[in-house]
């Protein structure tokens, strides 16, 4: 592919969405930490945000390259508009809800290079609260996995590796690591990888895209590195208003907070029909798809209701 055949290093895709002091926190903290020898650049993708977020970047980070949507076209299609406009060997897709750190991009940077094995790394985040984010370090969403994680049979026995697969529990989050799903708040990968597997799948809105990427890495035959020699801030749920210890950072109204929560469990369904369905008896889907609807419901109506 001609468009990576450059020297630059690293190109950073965020998507946003009516974050902008979000936004200006994480650009200044991109553009604090420490660049790749060749270089990097910052490409932000707008969904049509309201709050003045575009204007921000234009006048603040002039050397952002600013793709302005006329609509809302989710977290997919917007990050392959960055992919579309990217010119370095590596893509960082990360959250505007991120505040990275000093070493946060040269050295995961430096240990896929020297892996070639490795299709794609992360980091390790914190949460608002001083915890770990594990939805960053995960098993994939199997049946089983599910059923634990729901039914808080994980929460009980968080280290065990039957019960807790949903979150990897008998993993030891400081040491560097394989996993098999990494959140797409923080995703560095190769652009040549990146493009073989298919890009993003638009077939998503908004969740669910990383868990069917990261499915799609392993397939081609590469591992996911969970990588916590380096952290990063991370905001969770501030982008999308569906968590209450960050929704007062970001203007979400109610009717998005609707539509994400539907489509966070449309993304379940189109997960578990094209990876899964197939793999389980007709029961079992049967099952699996009437408990993600009836999930998906009472998610719904609790913010109908607020």
């Amino acid at each position: 592919m001609g468009k990576n055949m450059n020297k630059l290093d690293l190109s950073i895709i965020i998507v946003n969405y009516n974050t902008k002091d979000l936004l200006e926190n994480c650009l200044v903290s991109v553009f604090k930490a420490v660049a790749p020898k060749n270089g990097l650049e910052v490409i932000v993708v707008d969904n049509n945000s309201t709050d003045g977020s575009r204007d921000m970047v234009a006048k603040r980070f002039k050397q952002v390259k600013l793709v302005r949507n006329k609509e809302n076209l989710g977290f997919a299609r917007a990050n392959n508009e960055g992919f579309g406009v990217a010119k370095g060997k590596y893509l960082l897709f990360l959250n505007s809800d991120t505040v990275v750190k000093r070493y946060s991009f040269v050295k995961p940077l430096k240990f896929i290079k020297n892996h070639p094995k490795a299709g794609a790394v992360t980091i390790k985040l914190i949460t608002a609260d001083g915890t770990i984010d594990l939805d960053n370090h995960r098993g994939f969403p199997t049946p089983w996995a599910s059923f634990c994680h729901f039914f808080g049979l994980s929460a009980l026995f968080p280290h065990s590796i039957l019960l807790n697969s949903y979150h990897l529990g008998q993993k030891k989050l400081n040491r560097i690591h394989s996993i098999p799903v990494a959140a797409g708040s923080f995703l560095l990968m190769s652009a040549k990888l990146f493009d073989e597997i298919g890009r993003w799948d638009e077939a998503y809105y908004f969740y669910g895209e990383d868990i069917d990427l990261c499915y799609r890495i392993g397939q081609a035959g590469y591992k996911i590195i969970y990588y916590p020699k380096v952290s990063a801030l991370h905001l969770k749920g501030a982008s999308s208003g569906l968590r209450k210890e960050t929704v007062t950072l970001a203007k979400t109204d109610r009717v998005t907070r609707i539509k994400v929560a539907k489509a966070s469990i449309q993304a379940m369904k189109i997960f578990y029909q094209k990876f899964y369905a197939k793999r389980y008896p007709f029961f079992v889907t049967w099952f699996v798809l009437l408990a993600v609807t009836a999930k998906g419901r009472l998610r719904v109506l609790k913010h109908q209701l607020t």
